[in-house]
Protein backbone atom coordinates (compact mmCIF):
# COMPACT_ATOMS: atom_id res chain seq x y z
CA UNK A 1 0.00 0.00 0.00
CA UNK A 2 1.15 3.46 -0.69
CA UNK A 3 1.58 6.13 1.88
CA UNK A 4 -1.33 8.71 2.75
CA UNK A 5 0.28 12.36 2.53
CA UNK A 6 -2.26 14.53 5.50
CA UNK A 7 -1.79 17.95 6.00
CA UNK A 8 -0.56 18.17 9.80
CA UNK A 9 -3.08 19.79 11.27
CA UNK A 10 -5.45 17.43 10.27
CA UNK A 11 -3.51 14.86 11.97
CA UNK A 12 -3.21 16.46 15.13
CA UNK A 13 -6.75 17.05 14.74
CA UNK A 14 -7.50 13.03 13.62
CA UNK A 15 -5.47 12.08 17.08
CA UNK A 16 -7.03 14.56 19.01
CA UNK A 17 -10.33 12.99 18.33
CA UNK A 18 -9.33 9.43 18.90
CA UNK A 19 -8.21 10.00 22.07
CA UNK A 20 -11.36 12.11 23.07
CA UNK A 21 -13.29 9.06 21.79
CA UNK A 22 -11.30 6.83 25.17
CA UNK A 23 -12.50 9.63 27.40
CA UNK A 24 -9.16 11.76 27.38
CA UNK A 25 -9.51 15.51 28.29
CA UNK A 26 -9.16 17.64 25.63
CA UNK A 27 -5.67 19.35 26.69
CA UNK A 28 -4.18 16.28 27.40
CA UNK A 29 -5.41 14.47 23.98
CA UNK A 30 -4.51 18.12 22.23
CA UNK A 31 -0.96 18.09 24.23
CA UNK A 32 0.22 14.39 23.31
CA UNK A 33 -1.59 14.99 19.41
CA UNK A 34 1.62 17.59 19.35
CA UNK A 35 4.08 15.92 20.51
CA UNK A 36 3.48 13.13 18.20
CA UNK A 37 2.96 14.82 15.16
CA UNK A 38 6.03 16.91 16.12
CA UNK A 39 8.17 13.80 15.29
CA UNK A 40 6.02 12.77 12.37
CA UNK A 41 6.72 16.86 10.82
CA UNK A 42 10.42 15.82 11.70
CA UNK A 43 10.42 12.73 9.79
CA UNK A 44 11.10 10.92 12.86
CA UNK A 45 8.05 8.99 12.02
CA UNK A 46 9.11 6.39 14.10
CA UNK A 47 7.64 7.85 17.43
CA UNK A 48 4.66 9.86 15.47
CA UNK A 49 1.03 8.82 14.74
CA UNK A 50 2.25 5.07 14.06
CA UNK A 51 2.06 4.46 17.95
CA UNK A 52 -1.30 5.22 18.11
CA UNK A 53 -2.98 2.18 18.21
CA UNK A 54 -0.93 0.93 20.96
CA UNK A 55 -1.95 4.34 22.99
CA UNK A 56 -5.97 3.92 22.06
CA UNK A 57 -5.41 -0.17 22.97
CA UNK A 58 -3.77 0.54 26.10
CA UNK A 59 -6.38 3.14 27.31
CA UNK A 60 -8.86 0.65 26.37
CA UNK A 61 -7.07 -2.15 28.52
CA UNK A 62 -6.74 0.27 31.33
CA UNK A 63 -2.79 0.36 31.58
CA UNK A 64 -2.81 4.18 30.90
CA UNK A 65 -5.29 6.01 32.59
CA UNK A 66 -7.19 8.13 30.17
CA UNK A 67 -7.51 11.29 33.13
CA UNK A 68 -4.83 10.81 35.35
CA UNK A 69 -4.15 13.25 38.49
CA UNK A 70 -1.25 13.94 38.00
CA UNK A 71 0.47 16.04 40.82
CA UNK A 72 3.62 18.10 41.47
CA UNK A 73 5.62 17.51 44.31
CA UNK A 74 8.48 19.96 45.68
CA UNK A 75 11.28 18.08 46.83
CA UNK A 76 13.83 20.98 47.79
CA UNK A 77 14.52 24.35 46.10
CA UNK A 78 15.53 23.00 42.73
CA UNK A 79 13.92 19.78 42.93
CA UNK A 80 10.28 18.34 42.19
CA UNK A 81 8.60 15.37 41.61
CA UNK A 82 5.83 14.60 39.11
CA UNK A 83 3.67 11.26 39.53
CA UNK A 84 1.87 10.79 36.34
CA UNK A 85 -0.75 8.69 37.95
CA UNK A 86 0.11 5.81 34.80
CA UNK A 87 -1.69 8.64 32.37
CA UNK A 88 -0.39 9.16 28.88
CA UNK A 89 3.69 10.43 28.94
CA UNK A 90 3.38 12.62 26.50
CA UNK A 91 1.20 15.08 28.79
CA UNK A 92 3.32 13.63 32.12
CA UNK A 93 6.71 14.82 30.07
CA UNK A 94 4.55 18.07 29.38
CA UNK A 95 3.70 18.78 33.03
CA UNK A 96 7.47 17.76 34.14
CA UNK A 97 8.99 20.35 31.37
CA UNK A 98 6.80 23.08 32.58
CA UNK A 99 7.79 22.96 36.41
CA UNK A 100 11.46 22.29 35.86
CA UNK A 101 11.22 25.46 33.60
CA UNK A 102 9.47 27.36 36.62
CA UNK A 103 12.10 26.37 38.86
CA UNK A 104 15.16 27.07 36.37
CA UNK A 105 13.96 30.54 35.50
CA UNK A 106 12.99 31.06 39.78
CA UNK A 107 16.57 29.31 40.54
CA UNK A 108 18.63 29.12 37.91
CA UNK A 109 18.58 25.39 37.87
CA UNK A 110 15.64 23.54 37.69
CA UNK A 111 15.56 19.33 38.00
CA UNK A 112 12.25 17.43 38.01
CA UNK A 113 11.72 13.39 38.11
CA UNK A 114 8.76 11.61 36.51
CA UNK A 115 7.17 8.48 38.35
CA UNK A 116 4.30 6.64 37.06
CA UNK A 117 4.25 7.57 33.03
CA UNK A 118 4.49 5.76 29.93
CA UNK A 119 6.07 6.37 26.77
CA UNK A 120 6.74 10.24 25.79
CA UNK A 121 7.18 10.05 22.34
CA UNK A 122 10.09 12.37 20.89
CA UNK A 123 12.63 13.84 23.67
CA UNK A 124 13.19 16.58 21.07
CA UNK A 125 9.50 17.90 21.93
CA UNK A 126 10.88 18.69 25.49
CA UNK A 127 13.77 20.16 25.34
CA UNK A 128 12.42 22.92 22.61
CA UNK A 129 9.98 23.88 24.96
CA UNK A 130 12.71 24.92 27.21
CA UNK A 131 15.46 26.56 24.20
CA UNK A 132 11.87 28.53 23.39
CA UNK A 133 12.40 30.17 26.84
CA UNK A 134 16.20 31.17 26.49
CA UNK A 135 17.13 28.02 28.32
CA UNK A 136 19.07 24.56 28.43
CA UNK A 137 16.78 21.60 28.18
CA UNK A 138 18.00 17.98 29.24
CA UNK A 139 15.72 14.84 29.71
CA UNK A 140 16.62 11.25 29.81
CA UNK A 141 14.59 8.51 29.83
CA UNK A 142 14.59 4.96 30.68
CA UNK A 143 12.59 1.67 28.60
CA UNK A 144 12.07 -1.37 28.62
CA UNK A 145 14.87 -3.95 27.71
CA UNK A 146 15.66 -4.41 24.08
CA UNK A 147 18.97 -3.79 23.39
CA UNK A 148 21.99 -6.18 23.98
CA UNK A 149 24.75 -4.40 26.14
CA UNK A 150 28.43 -4.84 24.94
CA UNK A 151 29.84 -8.33 25.54
CA UNK A 152 26.63 -9.91 25.80
CA UNK A 153 23.84 -11.48 23.74
CA UNK A 154 21.01 -11.12 25.45
CA UNK A 155 19.25 -7.79 26.03
CA UNK A 156 19.28 -5.83 29.41
CA UNK A 157 19.00 -2.24 28.60
CA UNK A 158 16.45 -0.03 26.60
CA UNK A 159 16.92 2.05 23.57
CA UNK A 160 17.47 4.96 26.46
CA UNK A 161 17.14 7.76 24.50
CA UNK A 162 18.49 11.28 25.84
CA UNK A 163 18.07 14.38 24.32
CA UNK A 164 19.41 18.90 24.81
CA UNK A 165 18.66 21.61 23.52
CA UNK A 166 20.20 24.79 23.57
CA UNK A 167 18.69 28.10 22.72
CA UNK A 168 20.27 30.38 19.96
CA UNK A 169 19.75 34.68 18.73
CA UNK A 170 19.42 34.29 15.33
CA UNK A 171 19.80 30.38 14.13
CA UNK A 172 17.10 27.46 14.72
CA UNK A 173 17.49 26.38 18.58
CA UNK A 174 19.82 22.92 18.73
CA UNK A 175 18.60 20.16 19.48
CA UNK A 176 19.87 17.16 19.55
CA UNK A 177 17.82 13.73 20.57
CA UNK A 178 19.38 10.46 20.34
CA UNK A 179 18.67 6.67 21.31
CA UNK A 180 21.74 5.02 23.11
CA UNK A 181 20.91 2.17 20.53
CA UNK A 182 22.19 2.47 17.12
CA UNK A 183 18.82 4.03 16.37
CA UNK A 184 15.22 3.76 18.32
CA UNK A 185 13.49 0.76 17.87
CA UNK A 186 10.30 2.40 17.24
CA UNK A 187 12.58 2.33 13.50
CA UNK A 188 12.53 -1.31 13.36
CA UNK A 189 8.99 -1.12 13.81
CA UNK A 190 8.42 1.51 11.34
CA UNK A 191 10.42 -0.93 8.85
CA UNK A 192 8.09 -3.88 9.61
CA UNK A 193 4.94 -2.17 8.81
CA UNK A 194 6.43 -1.19 5.47
CA UNK A 195 8.14 -4.52 4.97
CA UNK A 196 11.33 -3.20 4.02
CA UNK A 197 15.25 -4.40 5.18
CA UNK A 198 16.49 -2.82 8.17
CA UNK A 199 19.99 -1.36 7.47
CA UNK A 200 23.19 -3.75 9.05
CA UNK A 201 24.38 -2.78 12.44
CA UNK A 202 20.42 -2.26 13.66
CA UNK A 203 19.48 -5.09 15.05
CA UNK A 204 20.07 -9.00 15.63
CA UNK A 205 18.58 -12.45 16.09
CA UNK A 206 17.40 -14.21 19.16
CA UNK A 207 21.28 -15.78 18.37
CA UNK A 208 22.73 -12.65 18.96
CA UNK A 209 23.56 -12.83 15.11
CA UNK A 210 23.03 -9.74 12.89
CA UNK A 211 19.64 -9.25 10.37
CA UNK A 212 18.60 -6.94 8.21
CA UNK A 213 14.83 -8.54 8.39
CA UNK A 214 13.15 -6.56 10.64
CA UNK A 215 10.62 -9.35 11.64
CA UNK A 216 13.73 -11.38 12.90
CA UNK A 217 15.18 -8.17 15.53
CA UNK A 218 15.32 -9.85 18.60
CA UNK A 219 17.46 -7.20 20.51
CA UNK A 220 18.49 -4.02 19.44
CA UNK A 221 22.69 -2.80 19.28
CA UNK A 222 24.24 0.08 21.60
CA UNK A 223 25.73 2.51 18.93
CA UNK A 224 29.72 2.82 19.88
CA UNK A 225 30.06 -0.33 21.43
CA UNK A 226 30.70 0.13 24.89
CA UNK A 227 30.55 3.87 25.01
CA UNK A 228 26.68 3.14 23.61
CA UNK A 229 26.11 0.52 26.44
CA UNK A 230 27.82 2.95 29.22
CA UNK A 231 25.60 5.96 28.31
CA UNK A 232 22.50 3.72 28.38
CA UNK A 233 23.49 2.88 31.89
CA UNK A 234 23.65 6.46 32.57
CA UNK A 235 20.75 7.15 31.81
CA UNK A 236 18.88 4.52 32.90
CA UNK A 237 20.29 5.84 36.49
CA UNK A 238 18.68 9.14 36.33
CA UNK A 239 15.62 8.03 34.90
CA UNK A 240 14.86 4.81 37.12
CA UNK A 241 17.07 4.34 40.06
CA UNK A 242 17.18 7.89 41.05
CA UNK A 243 13.92 8.28 41.05
CA UNK A 244 12.76 5.06 42.75
CA UNK A 245 11.20 3.06 39.43
CA UNK A 246 12.07 -0.26 37.85
CA UNK A 247 15.28 -0.01 35.93
CA UNK A 248 16.23 -2.25 32.48
CA UNK A 249 15.05 -5.53 32.31
CA UNK A 250 12.58 -5.07 35.46
CA UNK A 251 11.11 -2.22 33.24
CA UNK A 252 6.93 -3.34 31.60
CA UNK A 253 7.23 -3.87 28.00
CA UNK A 254 5.70 -1.69 25.83
CA UNK A 255 4.93 -4.12 23.41
CA UNK A 256 4.15 -7.98 23.87
CA UNK A 257 3.08 -7.68 27.71
CA UNK A 258 0.17 -7.31 29.59
CA UNK A 259 -2.05 -4.16 28.07
CA UNK A 260 -3.82 -3.85 31.34
CA UNK A 261 -0.57 -3.63 33.13
CA UNK A 262 0.87 0.58 33.57
CA UNK A 263 4.31 0.54 32.34
CA UNK A 264 5.48 2.72 35.40
CA UNK A 265 8.18 4.70 33.43
CA UNK A 266 10.55 6.63 35.14
CA UNK A 267 12.07 10.28 33.06
CA UNK A 268 14.27 12.82 34.13
CA UNK A 269 13.97 16.59 33.17
CA UNK A 270 16.81 18.68 33.61
CA UNK A 271 16.40 22.88 32.89
CA UNK A 272 19.46 25.00 33.01
CA UNK A 273 18.99 28.81 32.66
CA UNK A 274 22.51 30.90 31.73
CA UNK A 275 21.65 33.78 32.95
CA UNK A 276 22.70 32.15 36.17
CA UNK A 277 26.31 31.43 34.66
CA UNK A 278 27.09 33.71 32.72
CA UNK A 279 25.79 37.08 30.70
CA UNK A 280 22.70 35.70 28.37
CA UNK A 281 23.32 37.70 25.45
CA UNK A 282 26.85 36.77 25.07
CA UNK A 283 25.83 33.32 25.36
CA UNK A 284 23.05 33.53 22.87
CA UNK A 285 25.97 35.01 20.72
CA UNK A 286 28.47 32.41 21.00
CA UNK A 287 26.00 29.74 20.21
CA UNK A 288 24.90 31.70 16.63
CA UNK A 289 28.55 31.87 16.52
CA UNK A 290 29.34 28.60 16.90
CA UNK A 291 26.75 27.41 14.50
CA UNK A 292 27.91 29.87 11.77
CA UNK A 293 31.63 28.55 12.26
CA UNK A 294 30.53 24.84 12.02
CA UNK A 295 28.30 26.21 8.80
CA UNK A 296 31.58 27.39 7.47
CA UNK A 297 33.61 24.70 7.71
CA UNK A 298 34.63 23.11 4.46
CA UNK A 299 32.49 19.40 3.94
CA UNK A 300 33.83 16.24 2.88
CA UNK A 301 33.00 14.97 -0.19
CA UNK A 302 29.35 13.78 -0.47
CA UNK A 303 27.87 16.66 1.35
CA UNK A 304 26.91 19.90 0.61
CA UNK A 305 27.39 21.69 4.08
CA UNK A 306 28.08 20.93 7.91
CA UNK A 307 25.11 21.01 9.82
CA UNK A 308 24.46 20.96 13.58
CA UNK A 309 22.38 18.45 15.67
CA UNK A 310 18.55 19.10 14.58
CA UNK A 311 19.27 20.75 11.58
CA UNK A 312 18.01 17.45 9.02
CA UNK A 313 14.98 17.24 10.61
CA UNK A 314 13.91 21.35 11.10
CA UNK A 315 14.49 21.16 6.86
CA UNK A 316 12.05 17.77 6.93
CA UNK A 317 9.49 19.98 9.21
CA UNK A 318 9.68 23.22 6.89
CA UNK A 319 9.32 20.43 3.60
CA UNK A 320 6.34 18.30 5.61
CA UNK A 321 4.31 21.39 6.45
CA UNK A 322 4.14 22.73 3.05
CA UNK A 323 4.09 19.23 1.19
CA UNK A 324 1.85 17.01 3.91
CA UNK A 325 3.28 13.85 5.82
CA UNK A 326 3.10 10.48 4.21
CA UNK A 327 2.06 7.40 6.35
CA UNK A 328 1.09 4.25 6.02
CA UNK A 329 -2.55 4.32 4.94
CA UNK A 330 -3.54 1.08 7.64
CA UNK A 331 -2.44 4.06 10.14
CA UNK A 332 -4.42 6.71 8.12
CA UNK A 333 -7.65 3.84 7.98
CA UNK A 334 -7.02 3.91 11.30
CA UNK A 335 -7.27 6.94 12.38
CA UNK A 336 -10.02 7.64 10.23
CA UNK A 337 -12.16 4.42 11.71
Amino acid sequence: MEDTVVDYQTLIDLCVRKFMERNVPADHARISANVLVHANLRGVDSHGIMRMEHYINKIAQGGIRSNPAISVEETGPVTAIVDGDDGLGHVVAYKAMEEAIRLAQDHGVGMVGAINSSHCGALSYFVQMAAEQNLIGIVMSNTDKAVVPFGGKAKFFGTNPMAFGFPTRKNPSIILDMATSTVAYGKVLDYRLRNEPIPPGWGVDGEGKPVTDPHLVESMLHFGGAKGFGLAMVVDIFSSILLGAAFGPHVNPMYGGNLAQPRKLGQYFCVVNPSYFTDLECFLDQIDQMIDNIHAAPPAEGFNRVLVPGEPELQQEAKRKLQGIPIPAECYAYLNG
